[in-house]
Parts: structure tokens; sequence; C-alpha cells
């Protein structure tokens, strides 16, 4: 049984357009914050400011390389989450048309 005090702050977190969307990009695949940042057409401090806020809710993980920070779902612990994400649009196309290469931004 989830506490109610870590789920209420689960759901704060969900809460916010901007970090919903961002889980739901990171439904598709791992991403870079520069991936992020183009997506969502805000600034890095933006996309950073977020994304700490969902690492330390536990939502996220991270993986540096280099200079860098990738992105994905840490919510295989979360099964009610698991019923959340099924009602998530797909972000897709808007994954599958951004790369790092693409952007020329990660090397």
């Amino acid at each position: 049984m989830v506490e109610i005090e870590k789920l209420a702050d689960v759901c704060k977190l969900l809460g916010d357009k901007m970090r919903l969307t961002i889980l739901s990009l990171l439904k598709e695949r791992e991403l870079c914050v520069c991936e992020i940042v183009e997506i969502m057409n805000t600034s890095q401090p933006n996309v950073s400011q977020h994304m700490r806020k969902l690492k330390d809710g536990g939502l996220v993980k991270e993986a540096k390389k280099g200079q860098w920070v990738y992105y994905s779902l840490n919510i295989d612990d979360k099964p009610y989450l698991h019923v959340l994400f099924q009602y998530l649009l797909s972000q897709k196309e808007k994954v599958d048309i951004i790369s790092c290469e693409q952007l020329d931004c990660c090397d």
C-alpha cells in the first residue's frame, strides 16, 4: 500500500502540466536534456528545474554522458502510475523527429 504522504507528493508533481508532459515524452524513450528543451520549446534552466523535482520525487532517473544528462522514467516500483501512463497521449511523433544528432548538441 502506498503511503498517503508519498502519493500526495507524486500527485503534486503530476499536477504541473510541464512535468506531466515531460513524463509523457519519457514514456517513449530516454531523452537528453537538449531534446526535452527543443520539444518543449523552453529554456534549459526551466527544464532542469522540472527534472530536478521529478528526480527528487523518484519519478525519473538520470545518466550523465559527458556534460549532458539523459533522463528516463523510474516508475517500475510505482504500479499505481502505470494505469495513469496508459491514459497519457502518445508523444511518439514529437520524440521521433528530435535527436541529439539532429540538434548537434551532445557530442
